[in-house]
């Protein structure tokens, strides 16, 4: 081979002359959040584990839209990756969304119980859609949020609940465990609660803290409502440019974030509690039973039309199992 032929084979064959793989992620995480600033973490440490080849750019607070907008921004292109809750996964998957039916899940223990077992089931359901899930992690439990204290869903015929954009099937939900769900998109909810369009909004003690929502929404119903979960997506055409032997050193770093996630998740939550007490929140305790009772109703409503109905059940049914465990 000429010298001149052999320098250009060996450049092509050179890790430096390899086309370097730009992964555009988008989260609704607030910027400076515990979430954002491990995603800051996971890509520079990609970055290091793949020599420089691996670049994630993270675009936090919604500013690449709703977690509906983000998916479909990723099916485009726009997007190569999305950092998103399994309530935003609605228009990739509802499998995801089966671990978050009000009143399933009672504590953390069960939620591990139950989410551990069903994770290979639901990584099967986003890689049948052209995605890895590089990494699952817990949100915490969701909490209902409203601009005046209530006790009961009787007295809750005022409220006008925050949905979903992007997840019809919810509503009926909302509706059938006796609220008024408004559809509203998650990028809008700071607005919709500060001219009255929504008064109610259901998530999880840290993000209203981070996002200040609760400000707006200064009356937290003290009754564990329904478990968020997350995973951080990556398009499966951009995961395979990534050279094979990068590839298991990058999911170990995301999956070990996502076990810190997990780890320090409940303290997250409750710490934000008490800083949201000391800024005016109020800690509304009430009986739980007719929550869980207004809960149950929607049970029919979600099986089957928000969840499949074999995934429901799986649900159920590791959870009973590990509950009549617990109590031998």
């Amino acid at each position: 081979m000429r010298p001149f032929a052999l320098a250009l084979a060996l450049a092509a064959a050179s890790p430096a002359a390899a086309e370097d793989i730009v992964i555009k992620l988008g989260t609704l995480a607030p910027n400076g959040s515990t979430w954002h600033t491990l995603l800051l973490e996971m890509g520079q440490r990609w970055a290091e584990a793949s020599q420089g080849r691996v670049k994630l750019r993270i675009y936090p607070g919604g500013t690449q839209g709703s977690e509906g907008d983000m998916v479909r921004k990723m099916k485009v292109g726009q997007l190569q990756g999305v950092a998103i809750s399994n309530i935003g996964m609605s228009d990739i998957s509802h499998d995801p969304e089966a671990l978050s039916v009000p009143g399933v899940i009672a504590d953390e223990a069960e939620l591990k119980a139950v989410f551990t077992r069903l994770i290979p089931e639901l990584n099967r359901a986003l890689e049948a859609k052209d995605l890895v899930p590089v990494q699952w992690s817990q949100i915490g439990f969701v909490r209902i949020f409203c601009t005046k204290a209530y006790r009961t869903p009787a007295e809750m015929t005022d409220a006008k609940m925050f949905a979903w954009d992007g997840d019809p099937a919810s509503v009926q939900a909302w509706t059938a465990a006796g609220f008024k769900p408004v559809v509203v998109s998650s990028t809008d909810v700071m607005t919709s609660l500060e001219t009255g369009m929504i008064t109610c909004v259901a998530n999880v003690p840290l993000y209203m803290l981070t996002t200040r929502l609760f400000e707006r929404a200064r009356h937290m119903i003290d009754v564990p409502w329904g478990y968020l979960v997350g995973a951080t997506l990556v398009a499966k055409s951009t995961w395979e440019k990534i050279p094979p032997d990068v590839r298991p050193k990058l999911l170990a770093i995301a999956q070990e974030i996502g076990a810190r996630v997990d780890s320090e998740v409940h303290k997250l939550n409750d710490d934000a509690v008490e800083a949201m007490k000391k800024q005016g929140l109020e800690v509304v305790t009430v009986d739980p039973a007719p929550w869980h009772a207004a809960a149950e109703k929607a049970w029919p409503v979600v099986r089957g039309k928000v969840v499949p109905a074999a995934t429901l059940d799986e649900v159920l049914k590791i959870r009973d199992e590990y509950r009549a465990q617990k109590t031998r």
